[in-house]
């Protein structure tokens, strides 16, 4: 190759090499600025944001959003039912859904591939909001924190993406020589599959934790005591009152106003921290249990 040539490829690859810098640049810009506005307007005057001052960092740096929700009570049961909900429903989701995954995945099953076709179809068909509620309250879930997990114990999805990933990345052989050695079924999932899955179910645990962090429709519909409402119907009552104007009689309509508004920004940022820093944890985890878990179908 010429030298003229190997120039040319060198600047090539350069301005390859910056197109793909500024375009990486400006969708972390896009995707960050978002979050960094929120926390900004979470900690500024609300007068000063509702006036498009703030831009990025706080203006009239306050607490008053913050005080208002952690004062309230109300925030702290709300954190603590969410937090018995999460743990609780994603044990839960954990366990039912690799006990259907894995012999799902083995080729030795009988029928295997009708029963992927038939729990397929429930991504697509289910029974409708009536249906589902009315047979929660025959069951006696109503008013119950099981309102909320058993409904929602597998997710299709979920199933599907572990499913695939003990069929891909587990070799049959290891099994069948497992079997040979005289393990049981059982001690083949607890002994050998599941340690073998660590990316997989870490990204299972995400996914259905942070889904449990953040449903407050079930708990709309099946929850009527406020004593067991989970942390996203909390903060969403106290931005209704707030918004309504009937937090607090004696503050005028308009500091009202501005109230609500540095409000709505602090219950994002309260409602979101515990995701935050859960994520960092299984981070390494997620992208190669998605990509393996999606290689086939």
């Amino acid at each position: 190759m010429s030298k003229q040539a190997k120039l040319s490829g060198q600047s090539d690859g350069r301005v390859f090499n910056a197109v793909n810098y500024t375009i990486a640049t400006l969708i972390i810009l896009i995707v960050l600025y978002p979050l960094v506005f929120v926390v900004s307007a979470s900690f500024s005057n609300p007068a000063k944001v509702l006036g498009g001052e703030v831009w990025l960092l706080p203006k009239g740096f306050t607490l008053a959003a913050y005080n208002y929700i952690l004062h309230d009570g109300k925030v702290w049961l709300g954190y603590r039912n969410t937090l018995l909900y999460t743990v609780v429903g994603t044990a839960v989701n954990m366990v039912m859904t690799i006990l259907a995954a894995y012999p799902l995945s083995r080729p030795d099953l009988p029928g295997r591939k009708l029963l992927m076709v038939l729990i397929t179809l429930t991504m697509f068909f289910n029974g409708g909001l009536i249906p589902t509620y009315l047979l929660v309250k025959s069951l006696g879930m109503v008013d119950t924190m099981w309102a909320l997990i058993v409904p929602g114990a597998i997710a299709t999805y979920n199933l599907i993406v572990m499913r695939t990933y003990f069929q891909s990345s587990i070799p049959w052989e290891l099994q069948e020589a497992a079997h040979i050695d005289g393990c049981s079924n059982w001690r083949l999932l607890v002994s050998i599959i599941l340690p073998l899955s660590k990316p997989i179910l870490a990204v299972m645990v995400l996914f259905y934790a942070v889904g449990h962090w953040n449903s407050f429709f079930g708990a709309l519909i099946y929850i009527r005591n406020e004593h067991l409402y989970p942390l996203q119907l909390v903060l969403r009552e106290i931005l209704m009152i707030s918004t309504a104007g009937s937090a607090d009689g004696n503050v005028g309509m308009e500091n009202q106003v501005l109230l609500a508004e540095g409000i709505k920004y602090a219950v994002i940022i309260i409602s979101s921290l515990p995701v935050l820093i859960m994520y960092p944890f299984v981070q390494r985890h997620f992208v190669k249990g998605v990509m393996i878990g999606s290689i086939k179908g």
